[in-house]
């Protein structure tokens, strides 16, 4: 047994705890006891990742509850803008949380290289679906989950800072800082759902040298429900759909990046008008801002007692959409799981199931999305025309769009 993060913990003394379920300690360390029927799943995060948890969790006949460390509403704040594939579609609308996003389908995703002819075109229909993802506002889709969590009955706390989890053979000890002092948090499992990737074992690192510029547009004439994917030079860069207009995401490199975030209205517009070679005129600009890109993952999402999901496992480029998508894969298929083990659901058999479950789909992903970012970073005339003629090799090849396409929508596996 470890701590994630430090130290073992003595079993005896976990159940020799006394019987109520809270114990005040001097005042300033509250434990809470877990005993038969107590807290199955603690979730750290009460973001969109761990809402949905808490969610299929509850769905599945799960006890569980959710610990965030900001304010209540906090989650309404977050501005990035988010494409669901279909899949992931299917897995909100169970949830009960799909009707009331406003989100906006992509019909069609036109890929093209700057300075190239190839350019390829995935269409919903060739994939039998709606749509191939749809464009939402990471802010209301963080308000739809925490209504439907509501509703549904799911507690969550605010306010409650989770720094380590102590794990024992029987329990784990959620250790949280709260404005009334410390707090340990005893559960059968802890999942951690939110917060960067930390420590140094396991960890798998790859610094991009990039940054994604964010913002939102108006466009003339962009094709109604048209994504574009656009590789340029300095980088990947994508319009996604969004209402009455569209949300920019300019990956470039870090150097690159405060210069072009300085430039006034006019010539943002013109110098991201000539990445795509004058196809398009843009009209008007919304607030800019970047974040840095990079590439960081655990080989094993699981531990004692212990499991991670989301952007706690796996923080991906967003070139190809992958993040939260894969993460609601990662919810999905551990509650479905964790049904089996009604007795302890955080046992090393139930955890070991679920990592060789998500291996595939997990390493797939992962894999598409770095690949992705290498094939398209190899700068020269040589590596530009490869690139070109691929995509013009995929648009004629159907059955390789649908697999491309099948990947981005429903990940390894459609289940």
């Amino acid at each position: 047994m470890h701590e994630h993060a430090a130290q073992s913990v003595n079993k005896a003394s976990l159940n020799s705890r006394p019987h109520p379920r809270e114990v005040d300690r001097g005042g300033s360390q509250r434990v809470v006891k877990a005993g038969d029927g107590d807290l199955q799943v603690a979730i750290v995060g009460g973001g969109p990742a761990g809402l949905a948890l808490a969610l299929l969790l509850r769905q599945a006949g799960i006890d569980c509850e959710v610990f965030d460390a900001r304010a209540a509403g906090a989650v309404s704040l977050d501005r990035r803008v988010l494409a669901l594939s279909h899949g992931s579609r299917q897995i909100l609308e169970r949830l009960g949380a799909w009707q009331a996003i406003a989100a906006t389908p992509i019909g069609a995703i036109h890929i093209s290289q700057q300075g190239s002819l190839g350019r390829t075109l995935l269409r919903a229909e060739e994939c039998g679906v709606p749509a191939l993802g749809y464009v939402v506002e990471a802010g209301a889709l963080g308000i739809a989950l925490a209504q439907a969590a509501s509703a549904a009955g799911v507690p969550v706390r605010h306010g409650v800072l989770a720094t380590s989890a102590q794990c024992g053979a029987d329990h784990a000890l959620l250790r949280c800082a709260t404005s009334q002092g410390n707090e340990e948090i005893p559960a059968r499992l802890v999942a951690w759902a939110e917060g960067a990737i930390s420590g140094e074992d396991g960890i798998v690192r790859r610094d991009y040298g990039q940054q994604a510029i964010v913002a939102t547009l108006q466009m003339r004439d962009p094709g109604e429900g048209i994504a574009y994917e656009r590789f340029a030079a300095s980088g990947p860069l994508a319009l996604l759909p969004l209402r009455d207009h569209s949300a920019l995401v300019w990956t470039v490199p870090d150097a690159e990046a405060a210069g072009l975030l300085a430039l006034d209205e006019r010539d943002f517009l013109a110098r991201l008008g000539s990445v795509f070679s004058g196809r398009f005129t843009f009209t008007a600009l919304g607030e800019r801002s970047a974040f840095p890109l990079g590439l960081s993952y655990r080989n094993h999402p699981v531990g004692d007692r212990t499991v991670w999901l989301g952007n706690a496992s796996q923080t991906l480029h967003p070139v190809a959409g992958q993040g939260f998508n894969l993460a609601l894969r990662d919810a999905s298929q551990l509650s479905r799981l964790l049904r089996d083990y009604p007795a302890d659901c955080g046992n090393a058999e139930a955890l070991g199931r679920y990592a060789a479950a998500r291996r595939l789909d997990r390493q797939g992903a992962i894999g598409f999305t770095d690949g992705l970012i290498r094939l398209f970073g190899v700068r020269g005339s040589m590596a530009g025309h490869a690139r070109g003629a691929g995509l013009l090799a995929l648009d004629l090849l159907p059955a390789a769009r649908r697999f491309i396409a099948q990947r981005m929508i429903f990940g390894a596996r459609r289940w």
